[in-house]
This record gives C-alpha cells, structure tokens and sequence, in this order.
C-alpha cells in the first residue's frame, strides 16, 4: 500500500510529493507503506524525527528506528548505501525500545511467542544498542531460565542468542557454575539435536577462553595456563580450570565431543574440533596431565586423522591443523617434563609395566642391584636416562612394549648376545624419540610451520615403534657392535626422511613396508649417498640442539616480520565469496580495501574505497574495523575478484572471474560467517597476511603458506652454518657446540 501523505515543507526528508523522485519506501508499524525521498546529508536520529513528524506519529522519536528488508539496522554508517541502493525500509522500535519488550516476552514463557521471540533475539542481540539495554533491564537472567526450561528448536534459539550475546565484552560475568554444568548436560545427551549442541559447543569454547590472562592488557601467555584473578565485573574470569571442573561431573561429555568430529553435519564437526582446540591451548597444568590422558584414551588423534581423509570436508583445514599444531606443543611438553617416578604415580606405573613385560629378574653384582640395565639403559637412575625425552620418551617405550607381544623374548635375544654386540633396546627408543622430534620439528611450544597435514605425525607412537623395530634389525643385519651405536642412528635418520616423505599423501601400507622390508645393504648404499651430499656434522647430537635453537629464534623472528607488514597495511581487492550457479554476482562501487592492524593489536582497520590512494599513517583514513578476536579461521582460495576490476590492474595476477584467485583469503567468523574477503595483490603479501593472522593468535596459530615455512628453515640453516663456521679450528676463538 502507498500513501499519499502530504510532503513536509521543511527538512530533508520528504513523503510521497509531486515534483521530487522518491529514496526509498517505508514501511510504518501499523503495516502503511509510503514513499519517501531521505536526504544522505541527515543522521539517521534525524530522518527518523521528520518521519514521525510526516506521519504524524505523536510518540518520540527516540522510541523509533529503521531497519531494512532482512531487519539490518540502519546507522549513520550504512544510512548513504540504503539510500543509493533503494532499499525497502521499515520504521520499527528503537533497539533499546525492543530490547525491554523482549525481556518482557521471555519472562511471560508463553510458548506459543517464546520461539519467535528468541528467534528475533538471536539477530539483535549483535547489536550494541540493543545488547546493552538488553544485559540492563535483566534479559541475561530471564535467557538463562529459558535455557533451564526449555528444549527442542526453542533451546536452539535460546542458546544461539546466548551464544551472540557471548561474543561482547561485558555483561555476562554473573553466569555461573550452575550454568555452566547446564550446558555440559545438554552437550553431553544423546538426544540432544544437533542444533542445541552447535550454540553450546560454541557457549562451552567461549567459556574457556574466558581466561583472566586472555583479558585486555594482559602479558600473552605460553602453553601452560596457570590460576589468575579476575577483574571485578570482567567476563574474564572462567576460563579452562572453571569449565573443565564442571565437564568433569559428566564423564560422557569429551567422549561424546570427540565422536561428534564424525559427524555428517560439518559445522557440527568444526564447532567440537574448535572446542578440544581451545581446551588444549588454555588448559591448565593442575588438570593437563589428566585431560591429555583422557583425550589419548579417547583416539582423539585417530578421529582427526579420519577427518583428514575426507576432502569434502575443507571448512575444516584450519580447524585441523590447529589441532596438528596443538598436538606438537602437547608432545613438545610431554619431551621436556622429567620422568619423575618417586613423585609421579604415572611415571611410576608406566615403568613397572616395562619391568614387568620384559618378564627379567633383578641381579646384584659388585656394582649393586642390576635391573634397568638389562632393558638397555646404562645405569639405573630412571631421572637421569630420560633426561633429554622426558616422559615422552617413557611413553614411547611403554607403548612400544605394548605393541609387541613377543617383548620378553626381544630383550631375552639381546641378552643372550655378548654385552659388546647387544643392542641397547632403551637406549635404542630414546634415540628414535630424538630423531623422529627433529624430524617433526618438535622444538618449542607455539612454533609450528607445517602447511599440510601430518597423519603421521598425529600416530607419533606407531611411528616409534616402526623406527625402533628397524633401529634392531639393522643392528642385527649389519653386525653391529656397542661402538657402532651413532652409526645404526645416521641409518634410522635416513630410512626415517624416505619413510615419512610426502606425509599428506602416502599410506600407511608404504611406511610399514619402508620400515619392515627395507634391506640393510640398500638402506647403507643410498645413506652413503646422500652423505656425499650431506656434511656428517650436521647429525650430530650437538649440532642438532644448536639447530633446534636458532630454529626458535628464526620463527619468532619471522613472526614479528609478518606482524610489522600487518601494522603497515596494505591494499587488497574485495573478493567475491564463491557463489552458487542460482546466485547472482555482486558487483561493487568500492572494489579496493586497504586494511592496518592497530598497535593495539585487537582490531584490523580498513576502508572501502574505488580507488586506490595514499593512506595516511595511524586509524583516521580507516573508518571501519573488524574485531580480530572474532576471527575464528583464515581460509585461502576462497573466493573470486569481482568482473572487470583487475583487467587494467598490472599488479594483480590474472584470473577468471568466479574462479577462485591462489591469492584470496577469508576471515572467518564461528557463527557469523565470513568478516572479510580479499585477493592480496602478489604472492608475498598474500603470505605475509595470511600467515601474520594466524601467528597473531593468542595459541600461535598455524603457517598457511610454504613461503613462510621456508622462510623459517633457511634462516634456520642460515644461522647454522655461520655457528659452525665459528666453531671451525680455523678460528682463533671457536663457538662451543654443547
């Protein structure tokens, strides 16, 4: 319906006249449709106060807004392209108007609205104006009852809008443990449908981020989280003590987590990947040991490796080598906590388990009491044999033991030997747990550069006991004596690099037979080989420690670099999301972007512009911002340039268009979407943003690109080889290698 009001005489924003084209239509409360031409030149507080001044509408202006077709709220900000772009609008309540009438619904619970009710909520509830009128009249409490009371679809709805209100800073500190054990009850039911468990999935990972030391202004914190206080009235004051007590109480919970990575809905997969992600970066040291113990209990490993095999599956990419890259700060943990038997029970278990399947009595000789000895280690203080792997190498020994039923006759075969042709088979592990960590590159916490994935990685004890087994058998075929010990170890070195070479596409069928039917003599002759390529040197323990440092070094070098290139911005086109053949393609009057990090290092800034111009240094030619804590993903290849705009553009590489560009990437949101879609302009800048995003992270992310993993192993092998030019007797002051 169209009235036929009368025009105003004054203002900039006119109904329905005879001589002036009108903006855009406008729908009123009471369901009138007008035609009004607004001003762009009016804030839209004004263009509001005219309307009810046109329509005669006698309530206050304040009590009013206006939203668009798909209930987008206008602002000062957006108000010029709803204008340009003719959108319908509709004069509706103020946020904060409808912010208190939703509280009002919520606490009738009349069924029959709630669902709608809720449904509405969700959407608003990102809204600042809305959310902070919302959080001040009560409406935290009155969600919370309905999430108590409520299931089905309306408990989706509940949650999801819980989960929206969640993603603010402020207002939801007064959620407890009561709450908290809620949402564990409702993720750990079999009945639950799948979209209840998505928002408290979500609920459950904000929680645990919630961490006092992830709060603003404070100092980054490392792999192990230890207790913190909170500010008063912060939200930063749970974390991953506070939600791993309540998930405790529902044993089911992580094992029902864990088998939800298979399944058949993909978002649901990548919410519970996301949520043991953000439990294995915040856990804290009081429960570390007890939740990596249940997540190796559940195969946690197993099921990601199964989630590698699935190519349809690409939304998950990031998730998943979150989780590669988790994983090798766990074992990296695991390699430098000391075996402690008197003080650890588990220590001590895992090796009465070894004593007991080696099936050994203890001896006494002149030296004392000969136990430990027998399985190969030189002496019998446990502390001091797994002084360099720690309770890594324990693991790795214990789980070789269990793997191999015929272990007593193993040991047995090595005793019945003369002690100089013996092959130490502990001495033996520990070694394959030195060679295989320096082939993964477990070096430190936070420092992982692989690009692909690493199925083999993630079953790192299979491996071991493959690489031990071969360590034995070429003892055994080439006759090795106690003297030979290093060099049986430049052999395992060798097979191990051809073994595990190309990980994201061989199969575990060809690793066994590299380990289980390589021969002696074709194992020697292509080491002797690649030695004449290769300096011995660089296989020497020391050498190898030194390496393992400037290899941390080189990475926290590379990764202030790529933050510098995010603090000085740079140019990017905006990119088209990959559409389906029914959609439309958008086109866009603004196809370039340049985006800054602020030196605050919370918010990307950027502007749309048509042109691309000089940009001033700091935040004033960069209206806009995204948040980078929202920023759950950065996914590459996603998106397309938009028609025509790179056709005269020389520094941009050539691509059709709807074809995903190789230099496009997406910042995206857990629930929201996509925040930003861009095509950088040349491979570099493509690798310094995509990679300086993920290293931003608080848990250190994942390398996207090769150029910057091998930026990091040059410098690396850069920076060793001057140390060992220094070490060379050819000067008069050498470097120590120790």
């Amino acid at each position: 319906m169209t009235s036929n009001a009368p025009s105003s005489t004054t203002g900039g924003t006119q109904v329905r006249s005879g001589t002036l084209v009108p903006t855009n239509n406008v729908t009123t409360l009471e369901g009138l449709t007008v035609r009004a031409r607004i001003d762009p030149a009016l804030t839209v507080d004004d263009v509001v106060k005219q309307l009810c001044v046109n329509l005669k509408i006698k309530e206050s202006p304040a009590h009013f807004a206006l939203r668009d077709e798909t209930d987008e709220l206008v602002t000062n900000d957006n108000l010029r392209k709803k204008i340009k772009g003719k959108a319908n609008l509709k004069l509706v309540n103020s946020p904060s108007r409808e912010a208190r009438e939703t509280v009002d619904k919520l606490s009738q619970k009349n069924e029959k609205n709630l669902r709608f009710t809720l449904f509405s909520l969700q959407k608003f509830i990102r809204e600042e104006q809305f959310a902070q009128e919302f959080i001040n009249y009560n409406g935290l409490r009155e969600l919370v009852s309905v999430i108590y009371d409520s299931n089905g679809n309306t408990l989706a709805y509940a949650l999801s809008a819980m989960q929206n209100l969640m993603e603010l800073d402020y207002g939801w500190a007064t959620l407890d443990d009561e709450f908290i054990f809620q949402v564990v009850q409702i993720l750990s039911s079999p009945t639950s449908l799948i979209n209840v468990c998505r928002p408290a999935t979500a609920i459950l990972k904000k929680l645990v981020e919630a961490d006092p030391i992830n709060a603003p202004g404070s100092l980054l914190a490392g792999p192990s989280r230890s207790p913190s206080t909170a500010q008063p009235g912060s939200v930063y004051r749970y974390g991953f003590q506070v939600v791993f007590e309540q998930m405790r109480k529902q044993e089911r919970l992580l094992e029902t987590v864990v088998s939800r990575l298979g399944s058949a809905d993909t978002a649901m997969a990548q919410y519970s990947m996301m949520l043991i992600n953000s439990l294995l970066t915040h856990a804290s040291d009081a429960r570390w040991e007890e939740f990596i113990a249940e997540l190796e209990r559940l195969n946690v490993r197993r099921a990601v490796v199964r989630l590698m095999s699935l190519h349809i599956m690409e939304d998950l990419t990031s998730c998943i080598l979150d989780f590669q890259a988790n994983i090798v700060r766990v074992t990296y943990r695991k390699k430098t906590t000391l075996v402690e038997p008197e003080a650890e029970p588990s220590h001590a278990a895992a090796l009465d388990y070894i004593w007991a399947s080696s099936n050994l009595v203890e001896e006494k000789n002149e030296q004392g009491v000969v136990k430990w000895r027998q399985l190969g280690f030189e002496t019998e203080d446990m502390v001091q044999e797994f002084s360099e792997v720690g309770v890594l190498g324990l693991d790795c020994l214990k789980k070789f033991v269990e793997n191999d039923p015929d272990f007593s006759k193993l040991v047995l075969e090595q005793l019945s030997r003369s002690p100089e042709r013996r092959c130490s088979i502990a001495k033996a592990s520990n070694e394959v747990v030195e060679l295989l960590s320096e082939h993964w590159a477990i070096f430190a916490p936070g420092y992982s550069t692989s690009t692909s994935f690493q199925p083999f990685f993630l079953d790192f004890y299979k491996v071991h006991s493959l690489a031990t087994h071969f360590f034995l058998r070429m003892w055994t075929e080439s006759g090795a004596a106690r003297e030979d010990f290093t060099r049986v170890a430049a052999l395992v070195r060798s097979q191990v690099k051809v073994a595990l070479r190309s990980e994201n596409v061989r199969s575990w069928h060809e690793v066994e037979h590299d380990f289980n039917e390589r021969e002696y003599r074709a194992v020697r002759d292509r080491q002797m080989k690649e030695l004449e390529l290769e300096d011995d040197l660089l296989s020497k323990v020391p050498v190898r420690n030194l390496g393992a440092k400037l290899y941390k070094e080189s990475y926290e070098f590379v990764r202030q670099q790529r933050i510098q290139c995010l603090l000085q911005g740079a140019w990017f086109v905006n990119a088209l999301p990959q559409s389906s053949p029914r959609e439309p393609v958008r086109r866009s009057g603004r196809p370039w972007r340049f985006m800054r990090l602020d030196t605050g290092q919370k918010y990307l800034h950027y502007v749309d512009s048509a042109v691309k111009f000089p940009v001033r240094s700091g935040l004033e030619d960069l209206p806009e911002r995204i948040d980078v804590s929202m920023i759950s993903e950065i996914a590459t290849g996603t998106c397309a340039p938009p028609p025509n705009v790179l056709r005269d553009e020389n520094g941009l590489p050539p691509t059709s268009p709807l074809i995903p560009s190789p230099l496009s990437f997406s910042l995206l949101s857990a629930h929201e979407g996509s925040l930003a879609d861009q095509i950088a302009p040349d491979q570099s800048r493509w690798a310094d943003w995509t990679d300086g995003l993920n290293m931003l992270r608080r848990d250190g992310g994942h390398v996207a690109s090769k150029e910057t993993a091998s930026f990091v192993q040059a410098l690396t092998d850069i920076g060793l080889k001057i140390k060992l030019l220094g070490a060379s007797p050819l000067y008069r002051q050498p470097y120590k290698i120790a």
